[in-house]
């Protein structure tokens, strides 16, 4: 009776790969996705869906040059402090034109 051969392992010499060897892996090398989906009825197209998903570390998306996080005000604390202080100076500049005698200008840092 013979057994069947086993192929070499890729993670080593007789290693498995556990779930944190292979996630370590997907976030120091990126992965992305990518896949579209069109729906169409007697030859015309009637939606299409394209589907991007990257999975990396926050170290190698900016590498990548992705950094959309941290001008969006919902996931960056800096970001919404900056948009509050542009919205604040806004309405400051807008209430001196209307009663420019009533707000007090801003001094600069």
């Amino acid at each position: 009776m013979t057994t069947p051969s086993r192929l070499p392992d890729p993670y080593g010499q007789g290693q498995s790969a556990n779930l944190a060897d292979i996630l370590e892996r997907v976030l120091d090398k990126g992965v992305v996705i990518a896949g579209d989906i069109k729906i169409n009825l007697l030859d015309i197209e009637l939606l299409t869906i394209k589907l991007r998903l990257v999975v990396a570390s926050v170290d190698k998306a900016k590498e990548m040059g992705i950094d959309w996080w941290e001008s969006d005000p919902a996931l960056s604390s800096r970001a919404r402090h900056d948009e509050l202080t542009r919205e604040n100076a806004a309405l400051r500049e807008r209430l001196r034109e209307l009663d420019p005698g009533r707000v007090p200008r801003e001094e600069a840092p």
